[in-house]
């Protein structure tokens, strides 16, 4: 899903995802890697979505 990271945990969880992954576990930097990529492909996604 592109956009916000809206916080939906309370809808299906007590515990936030956040919560569960420790701080140093190796999803924290993979996450980091993705995000900027995500990032960095985010004006080819915009081209491709529908203006109305």
């Amino acid at each position: 899903m592109r956009g916000e990271d809206r916080e939906s945990g309370a809808l299906f969880s007590y515990v936030s995802c956040e919560a569960r992954v420790p701080g140093d576990h190796p999803l924290r930097a993979i996450r980091a890697i993705v995000d900027e990529a995500l990032e960095v492909l985010s004006p080819e996604f915009e081209r491709l979505y529908s203006k109305i």
